[in-house]
């Protein structure tokens, strides 16, 4: 029993001493609020991130949320004590309403691996710089993830679009990126301040793995004639 209590105090050890012996990443401020912004700018944010270990930080990949992209860092290798930072560019074009996004930093760190960072935007509907007399189609969301599905079963889910503008609205196409999407309209036109929904159906049939589809509205909008909603689904195998 005493053997058993050493064997397990020196493994306890020898674990403290690795994680001690290890990159750590942190950032003295992860979060940055944009505050409110104009629909249609594009800004950016710089967020630093530091190695707060005793061994090298490898950064392998940064990955950004949809509606915003992130700049490699210029340093994916950071010695103990160094800095680099994250660039992230935000376009609020075809957005509404406060907006949340993450930046996910995937390193060697053994205690956290896929550091997140965060920002968030309060969009504004901006100035029309016409006579006000056209239509704006505005989506209340441009993505959506149907999850993990299994092969075979059809899913469904629904969109939300509203006329901003102060025309009547038409939606003149609507087009899908493969035969395995079909998209049904509420109504193809839409007086201003009205809200329509478009149904989508993804058929995942004789689909495997991570799928990726878009569907895309062609409109009267002057401003944003096609805008585009992406679908995302994990497809796997039937069960038998």
């Amino acid at each position: 029993m005493k053997k058993l209590a050493i064997l397990f105090l020196l493994i306890s050890g020898i674990t403290v001493i690795a994680q001690s012996q290890s990159p750590k990443i942190t950032s003295p401020k992860p979060e940055h609020d944009f505050g409110e912004i104009l629909e249609g700018a594009v800004v950016s944010h710089s967020f630093e991130i530091m190695n707060s270990g005793t061994e090298d930080l490898k950064i392998d990949k940064v990955q950004a949320s949809c509606g915003c992209t992130a700049v490699q860092p210029t340093k994916k290798i950071l010695k103990p004590g160094e800095k680099t930072t994250v660039k992230v560019e935000f376009d609020s074009e075809n957005r509404l309403g406060l907006q949340h996004k993450y930046v996910y930093v995937t390193t060697n760190d053994p205690q956290n691996q896929q550091f997140k960072l965060s920002f968030t935007a309060n969009v504004v509907e901006k100035l029309s710089n016409t006579n006000g007399k056209n239509p704006k189609l505005v989506l209340v969301q441009n993505q959506f993830d149907y999850g993990t599905v299994e092969e075979g079963k059809i899913v469904e889910t629904k969109i939300s679009f509203k006329n901003s503008g102060s025309s009547v609205l038409e939606i003149k196409d609507v087009k899908t990126s493969c035969g395995c999407t079909a998209a049904m309209l509420s109504s193809k036109t839409l007086k201003p301040g009205e809200t329509g929904s478009l149904r989508i159906e993804l058929d995942t049939a004789n689909r495997n793995g991570k799928l990726t589809r878009t569907v895309t509205l062609l409109s009267n909008d002057p401003d944003s004639p096609n805008q585009t909603i992406t679908l995302f689904a994990n497809i796997e195998q039937r069960k038998k």
